[in-house]
């Protein structure tokens, strides 16, 4: 409840007949509580088409799958969730927030805007990230006059690119050039923007969110974007000081400012996000070493060739590795000191970079009653178990996967905003991986998954050399996967071929060399 609502106990839930209603004055505005079962509703008295107060009077019942009260003075319908008219949707009622406590009948005094009285409708956004201010973006070049948006980020600032976080780590470039959406991008746009401010509650029965900070915004459409959180190590010594996890802009500053203190450094995780925060470490001058608890680096990426490329050009630039070991503990007095490995040895650390993997983070869905897995379960139009309910980016799950790279989230933006925009047909029918480390000096591109190939043919080139690898894997004439190290010039095209798998046949014998000469692949 915002600071200005208050809650108006106003009758009792036997006193409104199921399917009519009564009028209440509620802070000196006439209210129309219409009740369908067990259920109340909350509008607008006055008849927008006859200008009389007449609503508490009209029939309640279903109507084309909708809850609608009639007018008894014209007879037009309107719903008791979102007060739309049926007739004319530029028209509309406004609602109140209420319910029933204890068999009593309260009405909270702020009102909700008629969802259509100015012919736009409501759409919330949950989340302030690049999936969701792609989604935004999408839509506003889709239909810039269909919604009123409003966004709450829990971060406070605009949206930003959480890909180059790396190289702003390494101190390659500034904060400026990573910003995506400036606050101002917002206010032109006539978006309401609520930083800082997490939605803590959805009432789905009353369509509205409520934020941390009171908040409550109704919506005809809301759309979940609330992105993953880091896999959390459950060891001791976890929450020492000088332990961070690298998902944001404040673990980059806190990051930095450690960072001028230290020595060393122990990176636990050898994956995307560990490897390019040891990059950046280094960078900063610190010893660092990296610990992963699989026989490679980038395990679920690479072949176990690619991966030997990669940890001796990483091991160039001075980052060392333990790999095959588990973290036991991390321990220190009053900071962390040191990181105890399941092999009884321990590295001396002045600071600890955590990046295990993520989880898509459904709490605020489950809580409010949707459909739940490892991330929030969407169909091919990125749309919830409830209608009114749609959500991209890291915190859903289509089909069984959950993806926490970029090319997926802007495909999903696409298909959902055209949805959102009810001008859409296309489906999201899933992503193959693909992924680009962002280490300078270091060229890596893997797509598909090798690991799922199955009986596919290997095509390999090795030049050790000149630190240039590169693999593919074909299975009836289609490309599966693709591992290229040192030279990624064609790495767009190898994924375009995995992703729609395109016929092969005619390029097989010069398939490692890349994409052929345009009036050469169109012969």
């Amino acid at each position: 409840m915002s600071a200005q609502a208050r809650r108006h106990f106003v009758c009792t839930l036997d006193d409104i007949l199921d399917g009519a209603g009564v009028a209440a004055l509620v802070d000196g505005e006439q209210v129309a509580l219409v009740r369908v079962g067990e259920e109340v509703f909350a509008l607008e008295n006055r008849d927008p088409f006859s200008g009389a107060n007449v609503m508490a009077r009209g029939l309640a019942g279903d109507l084309q799958g909708q809850l609608v009260v009639s007018s008894p003075v014209y007879k037009q319908h309107f719903n008791l969730r979102s007060g739309r008219c049926l007739e004319d949707e530029a028209v509309g009622l406004r609602t109140w927030p209420c319910g029933v406590l204890d068999g009593r009948v309260w009405v909270e005094s702020v009102p909700q805007v008629a969802a259509g009285a100015r012919g736009r409708r409501r759409l919330v956004v949950i989340g302030n990230g690049m999936a969701a201010m792609r989604t935004v973006e999408e839509l506003l070049n889709e239909a810039p006059d269909v919604y009123d948006i409003t966004i709450f980020g829990a971060e406070p600032r605009g949206n930003y690119n959480r890909i180059l976080l790396s190289p702003l780590l390494a101190g390659e470039t500034g904060r400026e050039s990573i910003v995506l959406h400036p606050l101002q991008w917002y206010s032109e746009r006539g978006i309401t923007l609520h930083v800082g401010d997490s939605v803590v509650s959805i009432d789905r029965r009353q369509k509205r969110v409520i934020s941390a900070a009171g908040i409550v915004a109704g919506y005809d459409r809301l759309l979940l974007a609330t992105g993953s959180e880091p896999v959390r190590l459950k060891v001791k010594g976890h929450d020492l000081p000088g332990v961070f996890y690298f998902r944001n802009l404040d673990d980059v500053d806190g990051m930095q400012l450690q960072a001028a203190d230290a020595r060393r450094a122990v990176v636990i995780g050898g994956g995307l996000l560990g490897l390019e925060a040891a990059s950046g470490l280094r960078k900063l001058g610190l010893d660092v070493t990296i610990v992963h608890i699989r026989d490679r680096v980038m395990d679920k990426q690479l072949d176990a060739e690619a991966a030997g490329y990669l940890r001796a050009s990483m091991e160039s630039r001075g980052i060392a590795f333990r790999l095959a070991a588990r973290t036991e503990a991390i321990t220190g007095e009053g900071r962390v000191q040191m990181v105890r490995l399941d092999d009884g040895s321990a590295l001396a650390a002045d600071m600890v970079v955590v990046a295990a993997g993520i989880t898509p983070r459904t709490e605020l869905a489950r809580s409010c009653g949707l459909h739940c897995d490892r991330g929030i379960l969407v169909d091919d139009t990125l749309q919830t178990y409830d209608p009114a309910i749609y959500a991209v980016g890291e915190c859903v799950q289509h089909r069984g996967a959950t993806y926490g790279l970029v090319a997926p989230l802007w495909e999903q933006a696409r298909v959902c905003a055209a949805h959102l925009a009810e001008r859409g047909v296309s489906r999201y029918r899933g992503s193959s991986p693909a992924s680009q480390l962002k280490v300078s000096g270091i060229e890596l591109f893997s797509a598909g998954e090798h690991g799922k190939a199955g009986a596919a043919e290997s095509i390999r080139y090795a030049d050790r050399a000149a630190g240039v690898y590169k693999r593919l894997w074909v299975k009836d004439n289609r490309l599966q996967a693709a591992i290229l190290f040192g030279d990624t010039r064609n790495s767009g095209w190898y994924a375009e071929l995995i992703e729609n798998q395109r016929d092969v046949s005619a390029l097989r014998e010069a398939l490692l060399l890349g994409e052929p000469p345009a009036a050469e692949s169109a012969a």
